[in-house]
């Protein structure tokens, strides 16, 4: 599990982004590159009030709020909703919303509100890690109280899988992210569209172009952001356990033809985590064992039995704790969207497939040969012989850059919101 590092002027990396990030939040017009140079010590020195060019524990303390994307507010006389929201630069329907159980009419001092801050949650301008996504997901239940958070396992180093719902109707759908830890510009993907959902549910919108509130009342979304944790804390460079870093390292010099740690899929003990999966999982070690991989690698290892890898096996038992009539699982990259396993045809699964090819503008491809076998979506497509698919986003070499966010977006936003609306 990740901790805050503590840094200096000059310092690079992820937790220099978080630093700006906080601070641009904050009110203060600086750089968002991952570099602690003199705009973000002069910016930091004015936040803290203090003469230090360096961010403490204590520092983060301070920070991190504008991270999450509230305060707690403890309540004094003469507090009313219209003066909080003049001192945070938030609205009272926002601050009525984060706190359903409170009274405007009858604030007690002593007694502590949740005050959103005012901006968007889910930023699409630094790298992803799994602190940054419980961050995340802990503001979205504050601003939104109707959405519910569940830990559906952890991961290797102990790192939680997090599980977002929204929605109350009898219809279960669920999507992921990030099977892959150099394709994890999917988290966000799946994070924005939680935060554009429940924005427009609460002010009663339509998002896609369909009603937010038929949809919640239909269907029940179920959203894991981010399956492989570790794997995307090592890529990104976020992972702060040295002896999980060194063991991926020592399991890369193995494979020097992969770049280390841009080329890494696996979760942290080199097991691919869509390749675990009961679905001729046999046919996929045969294929990968001839390609190489036949022991920890940073990619294409199936590891030594189905399931091994706690990612995965908490994966297959959160969905055979549901009902889903529909999965989606998010990878990148080729702007291809695959649908079948084997010779199954599930009811509705190749129509949906190609309004999905539609909106998107993604084609609808059958699994290559060499990859069909032992994936979430062909297990799911295999025990419930429903739609399920893989959605390969964005083009080029993972991990994808984030100018390339905004496109992904909008090209599956219409994926996104249609499969909730399907019915088979």
């Amino acid at each position: 599990m990740l901790i805050m590092e503590k840094l200096s002027q000059g310092d690079r990396g992820i937790f220099v982004y978080y630093l700006q990030l906080a601070l641009i939040r904050a009110g203060y017009p600086i750089a968002l590159d991952g570099i602690f140079g003199p705009d973000t010590c002069d910016a930091l020195r004015q936040f803290t009030g203090q003469s230090s060019c360096s961010v403490t524990d204590e520092t983060w303390q301070l920070l991190i709020p504008y991270l999450k994307g509230y305060v707690n507010h403890t309540l004094q006389s003469g507090d009313t909703y219209w003066k909080l929201a003049r001192t945070y630069n938030t609205t009272i329907a926002a601050i009525r919303r984060a706190n359903p159980n409170a009274s405007p009419l009858d604030l007690t001092p002593g007694t502590t509100l949740k005050i959103p801050l005012p901006f968007s949650l889910v930023s699409t301008d630094v790298p992803y890690s799994s602190l940054l996504t419980k961050w995340i997901l802990e503001g979205l239940t504050i601003r939104y109280p109707f959405l519910s958070l569940t830990t559906i396992g952890h991961s290797v180093t102990g790192s939680p899988l997090s599980c977002l719902r929204i929605g109350d109707g009898k219809r279960e759908v669920f999507y992921n992210a990030s099977f892959h830890a150099n394709e994890w510009i999917t988290t966000p993907l799946l994070l924005n569209f939680a935060e554009q959902y429940a924005m427009a549910y609460s002010r009663n919108e339509t998002i896609g172009g369909l009603p937010t509130r038929s949809l919640y009342n239909a269907c029940s979304l179920y959203l894991v952001p981010l399956v492989n944790p570790d794997g995307v804390d090592l890529v990104t460079g976020a992972l702060s356990q040295e002896r999980f870093f060194i063991q991926a390292q020592n399991i890369a010099a193995d494979y020097p033809m992969i770049p280390f740690p841009n080329g890494w899929k696996a979760n942290i003990d080199g097991i691919d985590l869509n390749l675990q999966f009961p679905a001729g999982w046999e046919n996929a070690r045969r294929i990968k064992y001839a390609q190489g991989f036949t022991a920890p690698a940073p990619r294409d290892f199936v590891g030594y039995a189905p399931l091994s890898a706690p990612e995965s096996r908490a994966i297959y038992d959160f969905t055979l704790q549901h009902d889903f009539s529909l999965i989606l699982a998010y990878h990148t990259q080729g702007e291809v969207i695959y649908w079948k396993y084997l010779d199954y045809d599930p009811k509705g699964a190749y129509e949906l497939g190609q309004y999905f090819s539609q909106v998107s503008g993604y084609l609808l491809e059958e699994t290559p040969s060499a990859s069909a076998y032992a994936g979430y979506k062909d297990w799911f497509i295999l025990n419930y012989n429903r739609p399920g698919y893989t959605i390969e986003v964005g083009l080029g070499i993972s991990p994808l850059p984030l100018s390339q966010f905004p496109k992904i977006y909008h090209d599956n936003l219409g994926i996104l919101t249609g499969a909730m609306a399907f019915s088979s």
